[in-house]
């Protein structure tokens, strides 16, 4: 049910200069999905009656990633003025005119604090009918950070931020975790009155608290529980942190769900995946992505799936594929490689060392070991012998191979596409097949073995191998010579 009674502010406009990347603080992924998709997801469950999203640095990048997770949210460009305070203001003046109930103030680059605790936040200032309410936090090191700054009652007095900070106000340990629950009225009233007149010459928001302190306003500070609900991502090493965090706790919501993950600390899980119970994922494996596993399956060790699709039952070991689907009981690797387009159906294999691409291989058949499979369609009950090679490229276009059901081939194949195999047709070892071949045919591409005397010795001499070849020479015409006396 959607409550016409909060609306949400996602501050998004933050350059990230720490993260020292060409790409947007925001959008570096964490568990599959950019870090300001997690705070718009927990803003979705939240059910408010309007998001809207501040953006100014990249802001067409940014602002692309929040319409396509959230796309009605309401995107609103900060202007020149800094500060948290200016975001707030131009983000309020796009509410419709009507609204009169809570903002809730979240960071964009805090994306482990879930929708409980909001919900509780929000429940608690509600309650006790403050015109403001300060989500806060104990924590060991709270350089950086703004301050909360109590009465001697303990009542929440004042936010001072970490620059502008008295040595006193320095040694609290209690900072400001970013995120804020306003009456509307309350703060547009307060949004006013800001300036900035501070070390930064921005327009803080914290100063709000004060203000409406000053008005005669009730304000509160909650503390959070768990700190690391509230840490935000300015740099890659708090990038690290919290993508270790949070995969840990998605490992482990699927241990309980009926997965079993035999080494939590080297299996890497995307919130985007989805998994069945009874799946066994061994170490060393990265599923991400949209990769979904079915029932029974066992992936790794040592694996990577992107966006794959693993039927009930299926072994993936030592084994990188990206939008690739195998199939029911189905066996991939070790030591392989699937690239976009690979449909392994059921039953089927693809063994050690090797490659497929926009190929599909049928039900029952093997590609076991040492092969490149490329543009291929292969039938059921197939068997390509070792070194089989899709040639599907004549350095102008790709072309396609078929082969039919029941086909086995010799080893160390070269089919040379365009080029069909009939069904049940054999192939000779070492051929290599440039026309069709007709149902049930045996193929052969076999020329006459030539042996040339004595070539080691003329055309390589002084070397290893023709003085090999002399004394090899010189015992065969003394054994020669032998026999002729004995004769």
């Amino acid at each position: 049910m959607t409550d016409p009674n909060l609306a949400i502010v996602v501050l998004a406009a933050g350059q990230g200069t720490r993260m020292k990347s060409a790409t947007p603080k925001l959008l570096h992924h964490l568990a599959g999905v950019p870090i300001v998709s997690h705070v718009l997801a927990t803003a979705r469950e939240l059910n408010p009656a309007v998001v809207l999203a501040v953006v100014r640095h990249e802001r067409d990048q940014v602002a692309d990633v929040i319409s396509a997770h959230l796309p009605a949210a309401v995107i609103v460009e900060q202007d020149h003025v800094p500060g948290t305070g200016r975001a707030v203001e131009q983000a309020v003046a796009d509410l419709p005119p009507d609204f009169s109930g809570d903002v809730l103030v979240l960071n964009g680059d805090v994306p482990l604090l879930d929708a409980d605790t909001l919900r509780e936040l929000v429940e608690r200032h509600r309650d006790s009918g403050a015109a403001a309410t300060v989500l806060s936090s104990i924590v060991p090191d709270a350089t950086g950070y703004g301050r909360i700054v109590r009465t001697p009652t303990g009542a929440l007095d004042r936010i001072v931020e970490h620059q502008d900070a008295t040595a006193a106000e320095l040694s609290i340990d209690e900072i400001n975790a970013g995120v804020y629950v306003f009456g509307v009225n309350a703060l547009r009233d307060q949004l006013a009155n800001l300036s900035t007149d501070n070390a930064q010459g921005e327009k803080y928001l914290t100063d709000v608290i004060g203000l409406l302190r000053r008005a005669g306003s009730e304000v509160a500070a909650v503390p959070v529980d768990e700190s690391w609900k509230v840490e935000g991502i300015n740099d890659r090493a708090q990038l690290s942190e919290a993508a270790a965090r949070l995969n840990a706790l998605i490992v482990r919501g699927w241990q309980l769900n009926g997965v079993t993950v035999h080494d939590p600390a080297t299996t890497w899980i995307d919130l985007t995946v989805t998994l069945a119970n009874d799946v066994t994922v061994l170490p060393g494996t990265q599923l991400k992505g949209a990769t979904t596993v079915a029932r029974d399956a066992v992936i790794g060790p040592d694996t990577t799936l992107t966006d794959c699709e693993v039927g009930e039952g299926a072994s993936v070991r030592r084994a990188d594929a990206t939008l690739a689907v195998i199939g029911a009981r189905a066996s991939v690797g070790p030591f392989a490689y699937l690239r976009p387009g690979t449909v392994l159906d059921e039953d089927g294999k693809i063994g050690t060392f090797v490659e497929t691409k926009n190929s599909r291989i049928g039900p029952g058949s093997k590609v076991p070991h040492l092969s490149y499979v490329g543009d291929t369609t292969i039938g059921r009950g197939v068997n390509l012998g070792a070194g089989a090679i899709a040639a599907n490229y004549d350095d102008l276009t790709k072309h396609r191979t078929q082969i039919g059901d029941e086909v086995h081939t010799g080893a160390h194949n070269v089919f040379v596409a365009p080029v069909r195999i009939g069904d049940g047709a054999k192939t000779g070892a070492g051929a290599v097949i440039r026309k069709d071949v007709p149902a049930v045919a045996l193929a052969l591409s076999v020329a006459p073995q030539r042996n040339i005397e004595g070539w080691v010795e003329k055309n390589r001499p002084g070397t290893a191998a023709a003085e090999v070849a002399r004394r090899a020479r010189s015992a065969q015409e003394a054994d020669d010579g032998s026999q002729r006396q004995d004769g």
